[in-house]
């Protein structure tokens, strides 16, 4: 018989962000979102930056976290993500995610030749997952990348 619910738990190296009894998951996966069921297969998935959505039950509204970067194991009643960094929605400073994406778009936009420019584009995106999220929740448009 398959489970009605997933556990889901969100833990960092710095604490654990998130443990819920749910009805639905998506992550985002390193190589795009990955939606989880109650009864759905094990496996082990790379996280991306991206936005993890989950709902209480299958009618709410959705909550969401910015996630950057690790593991997540998906179980037929379990989902645990190891995030490098997990943050909810209201624990976001838009006004320093905006800073952080300008000084991003500053050094990549730059001719210096010492630039580390995978870390560049993916503080880049940490900033723009951080916006996306914190608007969502704020009600704000979105723009477009």
């Amino acid at each position: 018989m398959l489970p009605e619910a997933i556990q889901l738990v969100v833990v960092t190296p710095e604490r654990q962000l998130l443990r819920e009894t749910v009805a639905e998951v998506e992550i985002p996966g390193r190589e795009g979102q990955l939606g989880v069921l109650p009864g759905h297969a094990p496996l082990i998935t790379e996280l991306g930056i991206g936005v993890l959505a989950y709902r209480m039950t299958p009618s709410s509204q959705p909550v969401i976290l910015a996630v950057i970067q690790g593991f997540a194991e998906v179980l037929p009643d379990r989902v645990t993500v190891l995030a490098e960094t997990a943050e909810r929605a209201e624990e976001i400073n838009l006004a320093r995610a905006e800073a952080a994406k300008a000084r991003a778009e500053q050094r990549l936009a730059s001719n210096d030749t010492n630039i580390d420019w995978d870390r560049a584009v993916i503080a880049l995106e940490r900033a723009l997952i951080r916006i996306q999220v914190a608007r969502k929740h704020q009600g704000v448009p979105v723009e477009s990348r």
